[in-house]
């Protein structure tokens, strides 16, 4: 059976699993396999997402499964976007994570954040949990690289308030380096952006998209499609299997000023 959540395409056997570790094949059904397996749950401020423009000064309750479809060398969270562990989870039931997030409402929280490993691939958990967080009148934020299909993003989109998507850079080579696709991406930011709360995290990597040039070329794409959408430009450290420096501050100020050319909200991250 074939997997149409993102571009990868998976060809999935009777029993097997996609290349992002958590769709499988069972009664010749694709499915997610960690529905509902949550391996993080945490009261995090707004602006840890990040969302800078979006209910600033609150909290989110932040739920992260496990799996990822991308293989970028300096993830964050590789213990859970890198493995399976559906037998290390958590169940946790759409209907069980509303109740958990309205718990928290007295102490400022404002619904619920998909984030810390791809939500994504399991858009089914979240289309479910964000339907009944709406009724509940929880706010939903979903923290993506935005390389799914439009189909699967209109499943969630109606029920979505707003998404921080990561733009990993703005060449077909940066995102081939991580098993992704940069047009995917580009046009996730583009449909959620007319319905959604949108903002852009592009973590920056020496040596990967650190040059001005490709900067100016993303902020100018980014837009045309809203010159509103703030944009984040982060400072990369070394994780996982990364070990180049640590981004340099100055270049990081100079990308910033390039970008401001184009966008209306810039910040910078992680310095």
């Amino acid at each position: 059976m074939k997997c149409t959540t993102c571009f990868h395409q998976c060809e999935i056997p009777e029993g097997g699993r996609g290349f992002c570790r958590a769709r499988i094949c069972e009664n010749g059904k694709i499915r997610p396999d960690n529905y509902g397996c949550l391996t993080s749950l945490t009261l995090d401020p707004i602006e840890k997402k990040p969302l800078y423009d979006f209910h600033s000064g609150s909290l989110i309750l932040s739920a992260g499964s496990y799996g990822c479809n991308l293989r970028c060398p300096f993830c964050q969270n590789y213990e859970i976007s890198q493995e399976n562990l559906h037998g290390r989870s958590l169940y946790v039931s759409p209907e069980q994570l509303v109740e958990e997030a309205k718990k928290y409402v007295p102490a400022g929280n404002i619904g619920i954040a998909f984030t810390y490993n791809e939500p994504m691939i399991g858009w089914e958990y979240m289309r479910d949990t964000a339907k009944l967080a709406k009724e509940n009148d929880l706010q939903v934020v979903v923290v993506t690289n935005g390389t799914a299909s439009q189909e699967a993003l209109e499943e969630i989109l109606p029920y979505v308030d707003a998404f921080n998507i990561d733009l990993k850079g703005f060449t077909d080579p940066v995102y081939q380096s991580y098993a992704g696709s940069l047009e995917q991406v580009k046009a996730f930011i583009e449909r959620a952006a007319k319905d959604a709360h949108v903002e852009i995290t592009s973590l920056i990597v020496p040596g990967k998209n650190d040059s001005l040039d490709q900067m100016d070329q993303q902020a100018k794409w980014l837009a045309s499609v809203d010159p509103d959408i703030p944009l984040h430009i982060t400072r990369y450290f070394p994780r996982w299997k990364e070990t180049e420096d640590p981004t340099d501050i100055e270049q990081m100020k100079q990308l910033q000023k390039v970008a401001e050319n184009h966008l209306h909200r810039v910040y910078l991250g992680n310095v």
